[in-house]
């Protein structure tokens, strides 16, 4: 049953269950997701449960193809488009184009397009946007990155954005197939940890982190940050970013992390990211802390990646699948995947993802480097400053007015998990010796 757009006037203990009406279709919503592929999908899922709760027509989301990955998949070439339009239609009512009626008008005359304010709640929709969209019947957001608002949303609607993005969006056969035949791979060889290493030239480039760099290798980076002029922070300063936790971890700062933390040095590493910047110099002291370094490129025959290949997007699901998968889920870099899949592993069932603090380690380890620290004292430093970042349950941080420093909803999805109690608190870091944590 489709609910009335209405219960938004309504006290906020008001239910929209209690006004559940037959739905009247107030127009057609078309957006174009932006950035890459977790960070479209989280953009997907708040456009699903705004068009759910302003009683709109949802056109199947256009995916980004201009971002810097410059990925030509359609929606259809990654999610199941089929399973996306079924699994919601008790909801929200999806289509794959405008009718025949719409699209007419709309190639007759310039389509209404708006960016959504950023951060923004049911209010905002229901006040400034849904005029609109009965003014002009069909309305086109031109991006949906962080345009709903972590906190101070209708539990309805946070359940929404739940559903849509732990049921409906459901990757395309092949890459779910390939993704279980990764999973199938590693799990039969042992434990395994999954490593997001954002220590790509991109990412290097965009933050400015030169960490570990030799001078050939800063130039190029700064060189490829002022080539895009979209990239608008140029003069940066690496070692104050880098000090402030706001670098990715590099390679060699990832391995005594994880070493500190003594997860076993036989553990299977993944690695869920594209081409390391520095290549193998760079890697070593992580491969020699951890000989069991996988991507998976190393576990399948070229011919099995050959369909996904020049598809950034794809590539980037079938690592999704695997993290999701893993022991350990263990991002260097607070990036959208990091995020979303920490987020869909606590819906799984609070699995271990350890969330590195940058800002701790760089500290501890730049103490360690000196001769500051004992390397006891700095592994029980590092215990000690992780023993709460381990993926169980805990309240959501909300920061009122300051979006961008709240946890992210889909890093933790607390209205579409079970409650917290008082007496739930984090445990403190106990590591087996097969390299999962207890």
């Amino acid at each position: 049953m489709f609910r009335s757009s209405q219960h938004f006037a309504l006290p906020p203990q008001t239910s929209t269950a209690d006004i559940e009406r037959d739905y009247v279709n107030n127009g057609f919503l078309m957006v174009s997701a932006n950035g890459g592929l977790n960070q479209m999908r989280a953009g997907i899922c708040d456009m699903v449960a705004i068009a759910s709760f302003l009683n709109l027509t949802l056109i199947v989301p256009e995916l980004d193809k201009t971002s810097f990955w410059n990925d030509r998949s359609q929606f259809e070439d990654i999610f199941d488009v089929d399973h996306f339009i079924s699994s919601l239609s008790d909801e929200v009512r999806i289509l794959k184009a405008l009718p025949h009626k719409q699209s007419g008008r709309v190639e007759m005359a310039s389509l209404y397009s708006m960016p959504p304010v950023s951060w923004s709640n049911m209010t905002y929709y229901y006040d400034t946007v849904l005029p609109r969209i009965k003014k002009y019947e069909v309305l086109h957001f031109t991006k949906t990155d962080a345009r709903l608002a972590n906190n101070g949303i209708p539990v309805e609607v946070q359940k929404m954005r739940c559903k849509a993005n732990y049921k409906a969006l459901r990757f395309t056969h092949p890459i779910e197939e390939l993704g279980k035949k990764i999973v199938s791979i590693l799990r039969e060889r042992g434990p395994f940890l999954v490593l997001h290493l954002r220590y790509e030239m991109d990412m290097l480039a965009f933050s400015g982190c030169t960490e570990g760099c030799n001078d050939k290798e800063i130039e190029e980076l700064t060189n490829m940050r002022y080539a895009y002029p979209w990239w608008k922070e140029k003069v940066i300063n690496s070692r104050r970013k880098r000090k402030s936790g706001k670098c990715p971890l590099t390679p060699e700062e990832t391995a005594l992390a994880l070493r500190a933390l003594d997860i076993d040095p036989s553990i299977q590493i993944y690695i869920a990211a594209g081409d390391i910047y520095g290549g193998e110099r760079r890697m070593e002291s992580l491969r020699l802390a951890f000989p069991q370094i996988i991507k998976k490129e190393t576990l399948l025959e070229a011919s099995d990646l050959e369909p996904f290949r020049n598809h950034s997007n794809q590539m980037a699901a079938l690592d999704y699948i695997v993290s999701l998968e893993s022991d350990i889920f263990a991002p260097t870099y607070g990036g959208n995947m990091a995020r979303v899949v920490e987020g869909h592993r606590r819906y799984l069932g609070f699995r271990t993802t350890i969330r590195l603090d940058r800002m701790l380690l760089v500290n501890l380890i730049d103490q360690y480097k000196k001769g500051r620290l004992s390397w006891d004292d700095f592994s029980q430093a590092v215990k000690t400053g992780h023993a709460n970042r381990m993926g169980s349950p805990r309240p959501r941080l909300e920061i009122p007015g300051k979006p961008k420093e709240e946890d992210y909803f889909y890093n933790n999805p607390q209205e579409c998990l079970p409650p917290i109690s008082d007496k739930t608190k984090e445990s403190v870091i106990h590591v087996a010796t097969n390299g999962t944590i207890l």
